[in-house]
Formats: C-alpha cells, structure tokens, sequence
C-alpha cells in the first residue's frame, strides 16, 4: 500500500475519510450495478466513478474495493452477494481502514521529499503501483488499485496508468475517481465503465452528514441548496459557518438598489491571512452560488427551495426576467474571475468582497428597473 502519511487530501478536515465510512446514502443504483457484474461474472477491470466533489464517489470506490478483496462468492443457484457491505470486524475492514491492506493500493497527491503538499499525483506514486503489481497476491485473491483523483494525475503517472488499464495485470480492479472526467486522457475514459454518482438529495445529505458527526444550524433541504448535494461541501460549509454567510448575503441583496455597506463591510471581517483562508473560500463559493442562483432564476429555473430564509422574494425581485438572468450569468463569471486574479496576486480580501458586493448592487440597480 502506498505511504501513509497525516497528508490526505482526500478527507475533507473535520469529517472521516471515506475509508471509515460505514454507510453509504443515495448510491443505490451504482452499487447494484456493479453487484450485478460480481454476480454474473462480467466484472470489469477498471471503473470510473464520476460526479461531483463530494457527493460519496470514494466512498463507494471503497466499499467495491473492501468487497472485492474480501473475496464473496458469486451468483449461481445460490443467488450471490446482495450487498457490497463488509461487518465492521472483518479483517479486510480493518485492514483497510488502517491503511494496511496488501491487496490495496491507493494512489492520491502525496508529500514532496522536502515536505511540501503536492496537488498532483506524481510519477513516483504511479512506480509504486509498478512495485505493487509485480508482487504477487498474497493468496490469489483479487487486487485493487483506488485513484482518488484520476483528474490529479500529472501527464507521466496518467501514461502509466493508461498502459495498464490497457493491459491490466491478473485479478487486478482499477477504480479511478474523477470530479472533472472530461480531463482525463479519452483513451483512459474508453478503457473504463463509468459510474456516474448524482448529488444527494436533502434526506440522503441530511442521514449523510448525520453519520459524520456534524450537527447543521439548518434543516437539510436549505443545506442540500447549499451544497448542492455535496456531503463535502455541506461539511467544508458547516466549518466555516456557511449558512449564516449565506444567509447575510441574500440579506445584502435584498437591499440592492441601496445595498447596506456597514452590512457589507461586516461581512469582510476576519478575512486577512491564513485563519481567514477557509472562510474567503466559502464566501467565494457562496457569492458565485447567489449569481447562479439569480442567473437561473432570470432563465425560468428557480431553485427547487430557499437556501436561505426570504431568498426566494429576493430572487424574484432582482432576475425577473431573461435579460436579468443573463445579467446575472456575466457577473458570475466576471466576480468569479476577479476574486481568482485578486487572490492569485495577494490582493486584500476584504477587498474583492466589497468590490463584490458593489458590482451586485450595480448589477442589481439596472436588473430592478430594467
């Protein structure tokens, strides 16, 4: 198995890595399927579980991999496996859980040899997965290589993947997960069955994030707006006090054409350094998902409900038409791009924000009287 370090950019902070979830919430239709293909013996030899962030993909990448290496007996008159549930106290169970598991290996950005956090998966980790298939199995069962993100490979580690999903080796199962399919090399793509995840809906997130210890200060169907689906993101905006970011915004709006600046600028407190990274990261997140939101509500598509109380009146009011939500849709991209820049350059926070928050109030002021 490949190194393990405290580096795992594959947990969100503050929640359990998928490795030590038990559950796993609205995924119903991919587990059956591949269910299906153990029973029927048409298992593929690398799958592609795609979707977006957050929404379970390594989870269930790990719950196929704990199945497999486990060994289960296949259909036949006496019907199979029905579930890809291992007991909390079996050996593979446990074994994977601490990383120790001969037959798995886990390819994911790893530390630099001077200690700096890489983003990428790197050649040394795709020689590593060399070493490991050249060994044997331990006992002839089936081995599995997880790579959570196969859009994180580097162009040489992505070309020794695709040599052996090419010509995969013996009682071998890739399953690559990927947040972005579209930028992985077609020829990857092709060689691979997908599994396509979908965003929870707001009972799945709201058992989701119960099983992972957070306690929301919203009910599910707002926090489901919010995070679009994504267990992720709901945690990543829990942390950060999303909701009620979210909620102050909606509220900014809702004053356009005279936005409140003193609101505006209590917004922008605690921004600067690196204890204001997590939260300039969600009110990023968050300004970007109000302009989607008006955008679309100006296209004919409101929201299926309110992210935050009142958000509904304020999306009407200020996108009540196309050529509002076409408005909209360019301030989106052009706040998101600023925000990027600035950020990318160092400016000040606080800054992009108020710039922000003055480009809706414009935005806003000739939306309401168009």
């Amino acid at each position: 198995m490949s190194d393990d370090t405290p580096y795992e950019p594959d947990r969100v902070e503050g929640v359990p890595h998928p490795r030590h979830t038990e559950q796993l919430f609205g995924h119903a239709a991919p587990e059956r399927t591949v269910l299906e293909a153990w029973n029927d013996d048409r298992m593929h030899h690398a799958w592609l579980l795609t979707g977006p962030r957050g929404i379970g993909k390594a989870t269930l990448a790990w719950r196929i991999a704990r199945f497999l290496i486990a060994g289960p007996e296949r259909g036949g008159m006496f019907g199979g496996s029905d579930t890809l549930d291992l007991p909390p106290d079996h050996p593979v169970t446990a074994r994977t859980r601490a990383l120790s598991e001969p037959s798995l290996f886990l390819m994911r950005p790893t530390l630099s040899p001077t200690g700096t956090e890489r983003r990428d998966i790197t050649v040394d980790v795709a020689r590593g997965l060399r070493d490991f298939l050249h060994m044997s199995a331990t006992d002839g069962g089936q081995r599995v290589v997880i790579v959570d993100a196969a859009d994180q490979l580097n162009p040489q580690a992505a070309n020794a993947i695709l040599k052996l999903v090419e010509e995969p080796p013996a009682r071998t199962t890739f399953l690559l997960i990927a947040h972005a399919p579209a930028r992985l090399l077609p020829t990857i793509r092709s060689r691979c069955r997908t599994l396509a995840l979908q965003p929870l809906n707001a009972t799945d997130l709201g058992a989701a994030i119960e099983q992972a210890g957070l306690e929301p200060s919203v009910d599910a169907a707002s926090l489901s707006q919010l995070a679009s689906g994504s267990v992720g993101e709901a945690a990543r905006l829990l942390q950060e006090d999303g909701p009620k970011l979210y909620a102050d915004l909606v509220a900014l709006a809702g004053g356009v054409p005279e936005i409140d600046r003193q609101r505006l600028l209590k917004l922008t407190t605690g921004l600067n350094g690196a204890a204001g990274r997590g939260k300039m990261d969600a009110l990023a997140r968050l300004l970007d998902l109000l302009l989607s939101r008006l955008a679309r509500q100006g296209a004919g598509l409101p929201p299926d409900a309110e992210a935050a109380r009142g958000e509904a009146d304020v999306l009407a009011r200020l996108a009540p038409d196309a050529n509002a939500g076409r408005a909209w849709a360019e301030l989106a991209a052009e706040v998101s791009a600023r925000i990027a820049h600035g950020r990318a350059v160092n400016l000040d926070p606080s800054s992009l924000v108020l710039d922000s928050g003055l480009m809706i109030n414009n935005t806003g002021r000739a939306t309401v009287r168009g």
